[in-house]
């Protein structure tokens, strides 16, 4: 099979726990001091399920205590739905989203941000990684990566062995 004949997810890009963590704590830095309330933040919303690692890292950098969860459902399995939000965060918290970070690891097609982003205009929206497709709804993020590859997370994974991007002859 040459590379041209794989599927958007076969290009893939591993993610390691040791990577994860470096990441969200370069995103944590570059957050820092942007706050809007003398460079503070008020709280930390992670999106579930993906964005709550990054979250609980980078709330402990930036020393915030304040952390909710926002439920979000854009993909059954491999295949981009509707996004449709499962569960919201504390209303008197949220306000508009001043003051808030809205955490994922991942901004894909840019579906989930968009509809999170509808609720909390005024939020700051964070990611590790990015996809082009996506970036316009992100505020700050790490690493960007192009549209056809697909993330393996490290919660996603077994160790087990793989494949040569080339294949092997």
């Amino acid at each position: 099979m040459s590379a041209k004949d794989r599927l958007p997810h076969e290009k893939g890009f591993h993610i390691s726990w040791d990577q994860i963590h470096r990441d969200s704590r370069a995103l944590a830095w570059r957050l820092d001091g942007q706050g809007p309330e003398d460079g503070a933040w008020r709280g930390v919303v992670a999106i579930t399920r993906g964005g709550m690692a990054p979250a609980m890292i980078v709330s402990r950098e930036l020393d915030i205590r304040t952390v909710d969860t926002i439920s979000v459902r854009s993909y059954h399995h491999q295949d981009q739905g509707e996004a449709e939000v499962l569960k919201a965060p504390d209303a008197d918290l949220m306000g508009d989203g001043t003051g808030i970070l809205i955490i994922d690891d991942l901004v894909d097609s840019g579906k989930t941000l968009e509809l999170v982003r509808a609720m909390y205009p005024k939020a700051h929206f964070a990611t590790v990684y990015a996809k082009p497709k996506g970036r316009p709804m992100v505020n700050t993020f790490i690493t960007e990566v192009s549209q056809d590859t697909w993330i393996f997370f490290p919660w996603d994974m077994a160790l087990q062995y793989v494949e040569p991007y080339r294949g092997t002859d």
